[in-house]
């Protein structure tokens, strides 16, 4: 109904809105509660991202100042860098990346 115009909004958890929707009828999406686990809410986003969204998809993230969710955000990035610094040295060459490389990747 959501994607053929008939619902003005569509509420939706972020799990349950991460896995086989395809959202294009949708050009805002606001995440309420943010998850551990940064791949979950960009899979989300990426519901409303599709072959046949023909408007730019504004994001939004609810976050309250000196909350939880503001650490889980930092936590996030965190795990963006981490995960960056690591296809990063993959990419060098997989021979490259040694067990001091992983290690210091790991554990900052």
């Amino acid at each position: 109904r959501f994607q053929s115009g008939g619902a003005p909004l569509f509420l939706i958890s972020l799990k349950a809105g991460g896995t086989a929707l395809n959202l294009t009828a949708a050009d805002t999406v606001i995440h309420y509660d943010p998850w551990w686990n940064p791949a979950a809410e960009a899979q989300a986003t990426d519901r409303a991202h599709r072959i046949g969204q023909s408007r730019p998809v504004f994001i939004y993230k609810l976050i309250a100042q000196d909350s939880i969710e503001e650490k889980m955000l930092a936590l996030q990035e965190q795990k963006r860098a981490l995960a960056a610094g690591v296809h990063a040295a993959a990419a060098r060459s997989p021979a490259a990346l040694t067990a001091a490389d992983l290690e210091r990747l790991l554990t900052q």
